[in-house]
């Protein structure tokens, strides 16, 4: 048996036929300036997915749509290739496994052939419907042509997720349709060239009318579709970049914020205050038309500022949000906001924006904050600017395209965190050593060897930035934003192959030290760890959430996941180089741990911010138990973790938790049944635990060897990833890396038993 197979192009009833002029390869035509046809992109049905490629150049992911037929055949597709597009791989059926380390094996075997030229794995990492209208918006306000390619799998993308029901789209794939979702998207596919009037269209407009229209968005989507001129800037409530010029020791600056949040509201700041906006167009006036339940001309925009759909409302504004708002709209703008300190604050803030492109290459650290550079670049520099190019090139690593169409991904990718999955997975089968699979990881550690980070960032106080020598990014070096866990996981990973005898050793032993230099720099007060940087300010910044759509989103937060990452690395590492730090790590071990502790629910589980939800951190936290010897035999922490964990186990043996639990805070079931990706992160932590009912983990084992498909591989099922609490994201990758990591425990721990 193998996958089942995609056609090679896709159509759907009531086609777009618009055509345009567009005959050039991607590469020429998406390099054009600023010139700007008429003319909307061409729409087709679909593409012919067989010329598809994507190209990894050391890390960077183009997609590269083959209009000649000689460059069809110059270029054949891998096998990579075709697993992204849902295309079939024509593999044998392996011999059926006997046992779970034989269904490793046949695992490793499909595994093997999506691993890319330069030696890590790739994947789509999409989800979020909110990504994807801003880098379009970006392109058409810009002035930067769309291949019809692109706008015709962005079409089918669209269409792919829409709800099925009423046509429209929510926060993310598997959310509830929501204005936000509903209006960008909407925009989206007018811009890329589909008519008002196709039926799908009118169907998601219906939507959006019944939900109250546009003005009922979030702050976001007012900020897009401000700038792009269907809206008044008056909409919008007040991003002053004058926020930027509080000297750090406020308790409210900026550079407290988490990452995230504050690389958005950057360059947000900067275009809010110069109120720019795109060119007016046809299709931008059509759209005032469209979206609005009230006559446009007729909109109190200065009046609907807070008016927001409750079912966007994840994070109603605080009293004291409002009040500051009020106060910057009714008082501060109008009559004391000096010309000159508005210069100086937009000159402060384009300062920032420039260090961000320059330490990131233009690569930025996610799609939101890259988009609207890109649209500051063009607004300040110009349509031939060294910035605009370099923007509209980098942006198309965001790009995936997948059966379904053309999406965008949360960042430019999960390059170096999956790769790192992937060589622990063999390590845990206790397969590291066997030359079947040894160029397969050699090409893996000479990837992380490349990938590591070798110095910080120029200008590092200057622009608020974290240590990061010796570390390693959650995509690649170019993005260059080092993340306490997947530090962590490379540098197991990049250990565990070089104490491995027949290993090059390729990273010395001063990088690996810079490396422990760094992760020693993110234990916060608490004793856990967050993601990009300690806590720069406590929880009750929250009250200045103005994203409404996110919780958890204006300061950085201790978790269990980063917090176990970061232990089970200094764990490691002192047991080869004893000597180093040694009283700085054993305090650090013991201070996270205990956070650990102190961070487990009433009902024994521990809250994930990362993967859904409590089955991935009571996963992480049970092995951060064990790594000081505690387990479910001598400790009532790792007892009562253990007992959450068989208390949601399914009469199949496997587990299956929804989204809706990072929502509510509350262990929710998901109503498709057991998911191969949570049952393996729960089998994980129990075997971790030393959890005494053997038959209990059998069953889950079973379970994850039943899914696997003949040619080894398993096949995609819910959403598994999370940030800021309500919007999912997909790790298609986890479906493999830790469901072999179970079974090869599994195999490591009960060698005798067959399990079939």
């Amino acid at each position: 048996m193998t996958r089942k197979k995609s056609n090679a192009t896709r159509a759907e009833p009531a086609p777009v036929t618009e055509k345009g002029s567009t005959k050039k390869r991607f590469s020429d035509v998406h390099g054009a300036s600023n010139i700007h046809s008429a003319k909307r992109p061409r729409i087709e049905d679909g593409t012919e997915l067989s010329r598809w490629r994507m190209r990894d150049d050391e890390s960077r992911h183009t997609w590269h749509y083959l209009e000649d037929d000689e460059a069809v055949k110059e270029w054949p597709q891998t096998h990579a290739d075709k697993y992204f597009l849902g295309l079939s791989l024509d593999l044998p059926d392996l011999p059926p496994p006997k046992n779970p380390l034989d269904a490793v094996r046949n695992g490793l075997t499909f595994f093997e052939k999506l691993q890319l030229p330069s030696g890590h794995w790739g994947c789509e990492y999409g989800g979020p419907m909110f990504l994807l209208p801003g880098i379009v918006i970006s392109w058409y306000v810009t002035k930067t042509p769309i291949p019809w390619y692109y706008a015709t799998e962005i079409k089918n993308y669209l269409f792919a997720r829409a709800n099925p029901e009423d046509g429209g789209w929510g926060l993310h794939i598997e959310g509830d349709t929501s204005v936000f979702g509903t209006v960008l998207n909407y925009t989206t596919l007018r811009l890329v060239g589909v008519e008002a009037e196709h039926p799908k269209m009118v169907k998601a407009r219906a939507t959006l009318h019944k939900l109250g229209g546009a003005t009922h968005a979030p702050h976001w989507a007012k900020f897009w579709l401000s700038l792009l001129g269907v809206m008044d800037w008056d909409i919008v409530n007040p991003v002053p970049p004058e926020f930027w010029l509080m000297p750090d020791w406020v308790p409210l600056a900026p550079w407290r914020w988490w990452i995230h949040i504050r690389q958005v509201f950057l360059p947000m700041s900067y275009l809010w205050s110069k109120r720019w906006q795109a060119e007016e167009t046809e299709t931008i006036r059509s759209l005032r038309k469209e979206l609005f339940v009230d006559d446009w001309a007729t909109i109190d925009w200065a009046g609907n500022r807070n008016t927001i759909h409750p079912n966007d409302n994840y994070h109603p504004k605080s009293w004291l949000l409002n009040s500051v708002n009020w106060l910057l709209v009714n008082i501060w703008t109008p009559y004391l906001r000096p010309k000159a300190l508005v210069t100086m604050a937009e000159n402060w803030t384009s300062e920032l924006i420039d260090m961000e492109d320059k330490n990131t290459d233009y690569a930025d650290l996610a799609p939101v904050n890259a988009a609207m550079n890109f649209v500051v670049c063009y607004a300040r520099d110009g349509p031939d600017s060294h910035s605009v190019r370099k923007h509209r090139e980098r942006n198309e690593e965001f790009l995936w395209v997948k059966g379904e169409g053309l999406l965008c991904n949360g960042t430019n990718g999960v390059q170096c965190w999956d790769t790192a999955f992937a060589i622990q997975t063999v390590m845990d089968a206790g397969l590291t050593d066997h030359p079947r699979w040894r160029p397969m990881l050699l090409k893996a550690l000479e990837y992380l060897d490349k990938q590591q980070i070798r110095e910080n960032v120029e200008d590092q106080s200057k622009c608020y930035r974290q240590q990061r020598k010796g570390a390693w990014a959650f995509s690649n070096k170019d993005q260059g934003y080092a993340v306490s866990d997947c530090v962590s996981e490379a540098l197991k990973s990049v250990i565990i192959l070089q104490k491995t005898p027949g290993f090059p050793k390729l990273i010395d032993d001063q990088r690996i030290f810079d490396a422990i230099d760094t992760l020693l720099t993110y234990q916060s007060s608490s004793g856990g760890c967050a993601s990009y940087e300690p806590p720069r300010a406590g929880t009750w910044m929250e009250t200045l959430n103005a994203a409404e759509v996110f919780g958890r989103i204006m300061v950085e937060y201790d978790y269990p996941e980063c917090t176990t990452a970061v232990v089970t690395a200094l764990s490691l590492f002192s047991k080869h180089w004893p000597t180093y730090r040694q009283k700085e790590i054993k305090a650090f071990v013991g201070r996270a741990v205990s956070w650990i502790k102190i961070a487990q629910k009433p009902h024994g589980g521990w809250y994930g911010s990362w993967a859904i939800c409590f089955t991935y951190a009571t996963m992480f936290a049970l092995e951060s138990l064990s790594s000081i010897g505690e387990t479910y035999g001598n400790s009532e922490h790792s007892k009562r973790g253990c007992d959450f964990l068989i208390a949601h186990q399914r009469e199949d043996g496997g587990w299956s938790e929804s989204y809706k639990a990072c929502e509510t805070g509350e262990y929710v079931e998901h109503p498709s049944g057991s998911q191969v990706v949570m049952t393996s992160w729960a089998l994980i932590g129990l075997m971790k635990a030393k959890y005494p009912d053997k038959e209990r983990i059998k069953k889950g084992i079973k379970l994850i060897m039943d899914r696997q498909q003949p040619n080894g591989e398993w096949l995609q099922e819910a959403i598994e990833g999370v940030f800021n609490k309500s919007c999912m994201i997909s790790y298609p990758n986890y479906k493999f890396t830790f469901t072999m990591k179970a079974l090869g425990m599994f195999a490591q721990k009960y060698q005798d038993e067959t399990v079939i």
